[in-house]
């Protein structure tokens, strides 16, 4: 699972790349194809989602990247992407096209969407491709202000989607502004790479992906000493980040961390141990299915394919991939609707709020935040993300510049999954505290 090429150089020339590749360096097994399977067989579902509000191009990215294929779905959803995006972005499609985009693709997906059309052996271009690469450009530009010239603020968006905007255009082949990627080049150098207040395993992977893409294209010349150290930063400091399980960060940070480490040139012996430890770690959570979020399964399903982002840099379309098929449901054990109460804690508001709520087992917090407001005296309000739906205020508190609303489990454990991912657990306790970082 976790392959560590020996050499991997790439030199630009004109406007395309040239490569040499040599074979892999080091090899960990493949995970059971079963479990592979299953994994995939998760986001089939969300493909007939073709509003969007639920596109999400990290799923088509996943698939294109790994063993398994979707077949005619594939092709539906990127025409489905296509429709909504550019309809959104550059507005309607046709004259006839009447529909309504209340809100914009955010740079996130943006970025996405760009991945996606590159999984599919497209390279943006045209009238629209370039008004689309201007979107992008514009965003990073909006972000790079918003970090200001002392490097004393920060990306509204994060660091995690400044990097991943610079990999989308530069896997486009689009130069970015040195001055752009001199703030992400900076955020590492000074240990800006954060994320709520804690150091982002996801954060670090990604912008050591958009280096590599850049070192390997050749791009932004006068900053290539600063930026060939940043990509050995950015791994060095992801395996410093591996837990006595062998997670990278988390679970859920693994993933990408993967990614990143996949890319290396480092000797085998130097990450064997590590990524070994992590495919151990990682194969236990597939077993207890603990990978539910779509933009995490898609993340890890080019992994077990020994796949990265960076493949996009030469996609291979035509690579075999195996037919994904829905789910077989086994015979179905009928079970009384078993209650549980899930009690919810607000303590950063005056008056402090407590209430024991009653849902059905297997509910998740999002359903249990819905009932509160359902029996009157609480209020809630989400934003959606790459992830899913994230909390931006509660009881009317709307969390500020540099401020969020932290999900734990009593007394004091942080939640590694969102509102619509957890599931709480007859008799727990949900507190939501607005933290500072």
């Amino acid at each position: 699972m976790c392959l560590i090429p020996a050499l991997l150089q790439l030199t630009f020339q004109g406007k395309g790349w040239t490569k040499a590749i040599s074979k892999p360096g080091y090899v960990i097994p493949q995970v059971d194809s079963q479990l592979v399977d299953k994994l995939g067989q998760r986001l089939l579902p969300w493909m007939d989602r073709l509003s969007l509000e639920h596109l999400n191009p990290s799923i088509y990215v996943g698939l294109r990247l790994s063993s398994l294929q979707a077949g005619t779905k594939e092709d539906l959803y990127l025409h489905s992407l296509k429709l909504n995006y550019q309809r959104c972005l550059l507005g309607p499609v046709s004259e006839d096209d009447n529909s309504d985009c209340e809100i914009k693709p955010s740079m996130g997906q943006l970025a996405l969407y760009l991945l996606a059309l590159r999984a599919n052996c497209e390279f943006i271009g045209g009238q629209k491709g370039d008004r689309l690469v201007s979107q992008l450009k514009w965003y990073l530009e909006n972000e790079k202000r918003a970090i200001g010239h002392n490097h004393k603020g920060h990306p509204h968006s994060g660091y995690y989607k400044y990097g991943l905007g610079i990999l989308a255009l530069c896997l486009h082949q689009k130069r970015v502004h040195d001055h752009v990627v001199g703030k992400l080049l900076y955020a590492v150098e000074h240990d800006h790479h954060i994320h709520q207040g804690h150091f982002s395993v996801d954060t670090m992977a990604m912008a050591g992906l958009a280096f590599t893409c850049l070192e390997r294209s050749g791009f932004n010349p006068d900053l290539r000493p600063r930026i060939t150290v940043a990509v050995a930063t950015t791994r060095e400091k992801v395996l410093l980040a591996q837990t006595p399980e062998g997670y990278f960060g988390n679970v859920y940070s693994t993933p990408l961390a993967l990614q990143l480490l996949m890319t290396s040139s480092m000797p085998a012996v130097e990450l064997g141990a590590a990524c070994l430890k992590a495919r151990t770690a990682l194969l236990a959570s597939l077993q207890e299915e603990s990978f539910q979020n779509v933009l995490m399964i898609s993340q890890l399903l080019p992994v077990l394919n020994s796949k990265t982002y960076i493949d996009l840099i030469f996609p291979d379309c035509q690579a075999p991939r195996v037919m994904l098929m829905p789910a077989t449901e086994g015979p179905t054990l009928i079970h009384a609707p078993r209650m549980i109460s899930v009690t919810l804690k607000v303590s950063s508001i005056v008056p402090p709020y407590q209430q024991a709520v009653s849902i059905l087992a297997g509910s998740s917090l999002e359903d249990v935040l819905k009932k509160a407001q359902e029996l009157g005296g609480f209020t809630y309000g989400t934003k959606a993300s790459l992830s899913g739906p994230y909390l931006t205020s509660v009881m009317g508190k709307e969390a500020g510049d540099q401020e969020y609303w932290q999900l734990l489990r009593a007394p004091d454990t942080p939640l590694l999954q969102g509102i619509a991912d957890y599931k709480p657990q007859d008799g727990e306790t949900i507190e939501l505290r607005l933290v500072s970082w």
